[in-house]
């Protein structure tokens, strides 16, 4: 006797999910189990995996020739997390288990052969997608329980092996459903490391506390050991905790990466990504026959850190311009294109020279000036325009390394910044739009025209403006960066019009480059 059953699934294409409907139809004739519906390696795989799942759990084997039909047919399968729903489907059209409540819940799930239910990639967008779809809930491993909660009104089921999956859906055994925290993780405080142990470097520390207050993207240059990288890995403890939404959207993300922790609802804080300087342009964009997130996308609403940026392969530098200018990266394959967002704020650090001690007044530098050409110029003017603030990082003098007086703390750093931030929420309101399309949250986001109209000056700054843009034949972009971060200056000193102080420490954060790469 034939029988056919249908099993609601998901699967993520970029950042969001769309429906699977897993058909399975068996019968009469040679046992003998196909997939179909373009599904890969991993997909293909899973019929070994579901036969001696159902073998462990108890069932009795399906002896006629069953197949299994992935649908939309079109769209390219990945992925073990097809394993337990076909597994279900198999069971019902076999009549070993009712239908029941099949056609309420949709369902995710790797196999292990014993029947035990593992952990997929992107069940939160996968959970997000079946509350659309009107599914009353989801079932899930355990370890995404949490996470797949987050969504409201979807009950989340999870199941922790084939056995009890099934005995849910014919209605023989009851789960409650996962009560999870929701918002769990956003807002949370950053317990890090401080700036209070930062010794010296007043000018980077300022550098960096006007880069995030307007998320705009930094530069630190000087010799090896001044604090670069230690500067650099406190900047989460200053900047604003998450909001709900960023937490979504930064947590969807990590999800379909696979780099969500288990039992984790949300992600926590603002991402720190650092990656190594041996890493492939592909890996720091996303890609793949399937394209997943890469680490700009990763670090979305958080920070980018690329030390020694000139050790970086040059075209990994260069594929960065468009993400860093749009807040999105689009990747583009034979079976389609993807975008991810990837709106964050770039720390990057890098020596003087190659021995690292041009400028240093302790140690005398042996590179040649073809030496230090060549390695300047492994970063690209364009990408220098790209990036607001230059600034130097001097070796620290003994009195100020014995020193036992504390700096100023992450948070009364951070105390500034969120009042600077809650300046530029106010100016840019819901209506203004970002890179990627995002709503306008900081000055680092302006547009053109929103610099014209909010990054007004008045005569002397004009002057001083007009002085620096020919001293240091600035482009246009660094003409308009100039102004952002000049805005940003005024706002942290809660002044409403930009003067010429402000303009001036802005160029001062621009004169670098060109003392460098002139």
């Amino acid at each position: 006797m034939r029988g056919l059953a249908k099993v609601a699934s998901g699967a993520v294409y970029g950042v969001d999910a769309y429906d699977i409907e897993i058909e399975v139809d068996a019968g009469g004739g040679e046992p003998k189990l196909k997939v179909v519906g373009l599904p890969d390696a991993a997909v293909k795989e899973s019929g070994d995996r579901v036969r001696a799942a159902l073998l462990n759990s108890g069932y009795a084997p399906l002896l006629g020739n069953t197949t299994v039909n992935l649908a939309p047919a079109d769209m390219k399968k990945e992925g073990p997390s097809f394993d337990l729903p076909i597994a279900l489907g198999m069971l019902v059209a076999d009549r070993q288990v009712d239908e029941g409540r099949l056609g309420e819940y949709s369902v995710v799930g790797e196999l292990a052969l014993s029947g035990e239910v593992r952990r997929v990639k992107g069940a939160l967008p996968i959970a997000i997608r079946a509350k659309a779809s009107g599914k009353k809930g989801i079932l899930v491993p355990p370890e995404n329980a949490e996470e797949a909660a987050v969504v409201e009104g979807l009950a989340v089921i999870p199941v922790e092996n084939l056995r009890q999956a099934a005995d849910f859906i014919a209605g023989t055994g009851d789960l409650p459903p996962f009560r999870g925290t929701g918002n769990a993780g956003a807002g949370m405080e950053w317990h890090g490391e401080d700036y209070a142990d930062v010794k010296g470097q007043e000018t980077a520390r300022r550098a960096l506390e006007v880069a995030v207050a307007g998320g705009h993207n930094i530069l630190l240059v000087g010799p090896p050991g001044t604090g670069k990288s230690m500067l650099a890995k406190r900047v989460p403890g200053i900047l604003p905790p998450l909001t709900l939404e960023e937490a979504l959207e930064t947590t969807k993300i990590h999800s379909i990466a696979g780099v969500l922790p288990p039992h984790q609802a949300l992600v926590a804080g603002r991402p720190f990504r650092a990656p190594h300087h041996t890493i492939s342009d592909a890996g720091l964009l996303g890609g793949g026959t399937h394209p997943m997130p890469g680490e700009v996308s990763l670090a979305h609403n958080g920070v980018l850190f690329l030390d020694e940026l000139p050790e970086f392969h040059r075209n990994v530098l260069e594929v960065m311009r468009q993400p860093l200018e749009d807040g999105t990266v689009t990747i583009a394959r034979a079976a389609g294109t993807v975008s991810f967002p990837c709106r964050f704020m770039l720390v990057a650090a890098m020596n003087p020279c190659p021995c690292g001690h041009f400028g240093d007044p302790q140690k005398e530098c042996r590179c040649t000036p073809m030496q230090m050409q060549r390695y300047r110029n492994r970063i690209s003017g364009p990408l220098l325009d790209r990036i607001d603030i230059h600034v130097e990082v001097p070796a620290v003098a003994y009195e100020q390394l014995s020193s036992m007086e504390k700096g100023e703390s992450s948070a009364a750093i951070r105390a500034r910044v969120e009042r600077a931030r809650e300046v530029q929420r106010e100016r840019f309101g819901a209506g203004g739009a970002g890179g990627g399309g995002a709503v306008m949250h900081c000055n680092a986001m302006m547009k053109s025209r929103d610099v014209a109209r909010h990054c007004r000056t008045g005569a002397e700054a004009q002057a001083l403006l007009k002085a620096a843009m020919s001293e240091f034949r600035l482009s246009a972009r660094a003409y308009d960066r100039i102004l952002k971060v000049a805005r940003t200056i005024a706002d942290l000193e809660g002044v409403g019009e930009i003067g010429a102080e402000h303009v001036a420490e802005a160029v001062q954060y621009r004169a670098l480059d060109r003392q460098y790469w002139a």
